[in-house]
């Protein structure tokens, strides 16, 4: 197989890939997206140790370039999703008095 017919190959997979991925989240409830998130934060940690391996291996200038974007933008997506859903943990966390706004903290109560 040539150099051409492997990068076709490879970004006929990806269009693949990136189609059924959308046509499968679009169908999760709301509800579920916060377990989502953490278990996709799983397979991109494994997708980054493959953008690795597969940078390890590139033999030309266009190998090179590739292998870098993909481990950018797997880490861009790694990082991304950690802090998106710590955020959303944050959301399912009691409020202490102190972090309430002032319209919804009781007010003191007075003796007598």
């Amino acid at each position: 197989m040539s150099s051409g017919q492997t990068l076709a190959l490879g970004a006929f997979i990806f269009a693949l890939a990136v189609f059924v991925g959308f046509l499968l989240i679009s169908k999760v409830p709301t509800l579920l997206h916060t377990p989502l998130m953490s278990a996709t934060n799983f397979i991109h940690g494994i997708v980054l140790v493959g953008a690795l391996t597969v940078a390890a291996t590139a033999h030309d200038a266009l190998g090179y370039v590739i292998a870098i974007a993909a481990v950018l933008l797997g880490t861009l997506n790694v990082v991304g999703g950690w802090v998106v859903t710590d955020r959303m943990l944050h959301m399912f966390r009691r409020r202490t008095t102190e972090e309430r706004p002032a319209e919804t903290a009781k007010p003191p109560q007075a003796e007598g």
